[in-house]
């Protein structure tokens, strides 16, 4: 039942000038057998109801019969019974019954349309159809609620991506400045070896000449000759020590690349659901790594990490958390300013500050910047869902976040997460 109208039965009502008559025959009609009680209508307008219980208490009295027999029903009606309009929905009707409803219950409502009487409508279908729709709502929230999951999770993988796109421009940059370097060293290792084949050619020359017994000594002096020349024009252009500092700078480039690359790959993890104990000095690290072309050109990071406790977390999803936070701070910085990254435990709990001396969050925002979609950044340049992202993370690995912001001076922002904790 969706409507009033489905729940109302018009029955034959009673008039003001019909007697009261024998119980018996008021509800001998099956229709009337549904209500508590009837209607009483003048003229097409609803004047009142009589219950059936109040008709069985005056002819189950004393005499009952003899002394209200001929009385009007006017004088036994209830006057001001339950009356719904026709136009009224389902939710309103229940309010407006519940709040004039006499308990116990002895009479239905009337129904009218348009003020006039339209029929009568029982309590019980009331409730039962608002069971109905309680039901359909109740299986439409949880079809919504599950869509909604979807889409959250679909807004945190996006807001993920996103910020690795961001991050890809910055992360190609620093793969880039080492692997420049050791492609360039392996150039001059690879001309170095070229000149090392021509000088070992000169030296098998040579002792190919003293071991011929026709050689002269003429030869064997223009061989040695040439070969002292080589040696020394080797030894110019690539000195021992040189050589040595370019593999050990090739060497530094590589193992820049792979951590870059380790990072990259830990950070972008899909396994969302795979729970590891982790260092969170090492989340922090590895958010630093992937942001660093972007927070390197805004602020001098200083490091004040503390000897923490493994934490039983998603690495993936609290590495975004960093990020997020890192990189916020670098942006709220106008010029060059500086971020200072503290951790430290404490019986249940291992703390992150992040801190930065920038533009600062005025006092009436501070309360709203958790909310989905609200940002301040420019329009193009943030999604409004980081922080949202970052709360809901934070929450999930039942963890708390806190801010501290003044405006000109800068924000700091705390992320705690608990020791002892078991993710399922």
């Amino acid at each position: 039942m969706n409507n009033i109208s489905e729940l109302c039965v018009s029955v034959e009502p009673l008039r003001p000038h019909h007697k009261v008559i024998d119980v018996g025959d008021i509800f001998l009609d099956p229709r009337y057998n549904r209500f508590l009680s009837l209607p009483v209508v003048q003229d097409g307008i609803p004047l009142g109801t009589i219950s059936r219980s109040h008709v069985q208490q005056i002819f189950m009295a004393r005499f009952g019969r003899e002394l209200a027999g001929n009385k009007p029903i006017s004088q036994f009606m209830n006057i001001t019974p339950l009356i719904i309009s026709l136009d009224q929905s389902m939710a309103e009707a229940s309010q407006h019954v519940t709040s004039n409803i006499v308990f116990p219950i002895t009479e239905d409502f009337i129904v009218t349309d348009g003020g006039g009487y339209h029929g009568m409508g029982s309590v019980i279908d009331l409730i039962r159809g608002l069971e109905r729709q309680l039901v359909s709502q109740n299986q439409s929230l949880e079809q919504a609620y599950e869509k909604l999951k979807d889409s959250q999770a679909q807004l945190v993988q996006s807001e993920k991506m996103a910020s690795l796109g961001q991050m890809v421009a910055g992360v190609a940059h620093e793969i880039n400045t080492p692997l420049g370097y050791v492609q360039n060293n392996m150039e001059l290792v690879r001309d170095a070896y070229g000149k090392w084949g021509e000088l070992n050619g000169a030296y098998d020359a040579l002792f190919g000449l003293m071991e011929s017994p026709g050689a002269s000594e003429a030869d064997i002096g223009e061989q040695f000759a040439s070969l002292q020349q080589l040696r020394e024009e080797f030894a110019e252009v690539y000195p021992r020590d040189s050589m040595e500092s370019l593999f050990s700078d090739s060497l530094y480039g590589l193992r820049q690349i792979s951590e870059i690359v380790v990072n990259l790959k830990n950070f972008s993890r899909l396994d969302q659901a795979a729970v590891d104990n982790v260092d969170l000095n090492e989340c922090v690290i590895s958010a630093l790594t992937i942001g660093k072309n972007v927070i390197k050109h805004k602020a001098e990071v200083v490091r004040d990490f503390g000897t923490l406790p493994r934490v039983s977390c998603s690495p993936s999803q609290i590495n975004q958390v960093f990020l997020n936070l890192l990189t916020n701070a670098a942006q709220a910085i106008d010029g060059f300013g500086k971020i200072v990254i503290r951790t430290l435990a404490d019986a249940q709990y291992v703390h992150v500050v992040v801190r930065d001396n920038g533009r600062g969050i005025p006092p009436e925002l501070l309360a709203r910047i958790y909310d989905p979609f609200f940002t301040t950044k420019p329009i193009g340049e943030g999604t409004g869902l980081g922080l949202s992202i970052v709360f809901g993370i934070v929450k999930d690995h039942g963890g708390q976040i806190q801010v501290k912001s003044e405006v000109g001076k800068g924000t700091a922002f705390c992320v705690s997460l608990p020791i002892k904790r078991n993710l399922n």
